[in-house]
């Protein structure tokens, strides 16, 4: 794609959701560029303007025009406009549909309870709350659970299928966050143990070029400071 010009990703270090449209950038193999935003901007002009919901991510396609934020929204767009090959999607259904029904169980069941556990740890002012830590590292769990027994149950490689699609990728980058929000709880090492089938999904997602490349990029960002 050396015709395309470089897409702008806002993004921060420590939120899982940007690397998920990063994973998806890379694996794509399209050009890109990283913002990296403060908290304290997201909700001030100009970015207010880009997302009105003030959150990360949101990308400005000078390609096309378009300005889009929610990962999920992004992600649906980038296979649209950019996987001409249909590489990380399928166009039929019933494949097509489910491949949506997991990347909205993602946003909707995955993020929201990850993503809860992680602010009663680190920015709740009010500490040691166990019965809502209790509440999230069980729904962690349960979630993960759910993604084990389908992939037993299916005998596929990937949710849908064994083809990786971006319904797949797209559940990586929160996992990354366990070893800080379940670390006392035996954190990813635990959740492996107890669930060998998405252990090696996981495994295999985790060992694609694309994946590391956020994976590496998350971490030098965060050791930026960012």
């Amino acid at each position: 794609m050396s015709s395309t010009k470089p897409i702008k990703l806002y993004s921060h270090a420590g939120g899982p959701n940007p690397w998920k449209v990063a994973i998806m950038l890379n694996e794509l193999d399209i050009p890109y560029e990283t913002e990296l935003m403060d908290f304290t901007k997201l909700h001030q002009e100009p970015f207010e303007t880009t997302n009105p919901n003030g959150r990360v991510p949101a990308i400005e396609d000078p390609n096309t025009g378009i300005t889009l934020f929610e990962s999920g929204a992004i992600l649906e767009y980038l296979e649209d406009t950019y996987d001409k090959s249909n590489k990380f999607r399928y166009t039929s259904s019933p494949d097509k549909f489910q491949s949506q029904s997991w990347l909205h169980f993602q946003t909707s069941g995955q993020g929201p309870y990850f993503g809860q556990r992680a602010w009663f740890i680190f920015y709740h002012q009010e500490k040691g709350l166990t019965s809502v830590l209790d509440r999230y590292a069980n729904e962690i769990r349960r979630v993960t659970g759910v993604l084990d027994a389908h992939l037993k149950k299916q005998g596929t490689q990937m949710l849908v299928g064994d083809k990786v699609t971006y319904a797949d990728l797209a559940w990586v980058p929160w996992y990354w966050l366990i070893p800080a929000i379940m670390g006392e709880e035996g954190g990813m090492e635990d959740l492996q143990k107890k669930f060998p089938t998405f252990a090696a999904w996981f495994d295999k997602l985790s060992a694609r070029p694309a994946v590391k490349k956020a994976r590496e990029d998350r971490d030098k960002a965060m050791k930026g400071g960012h």
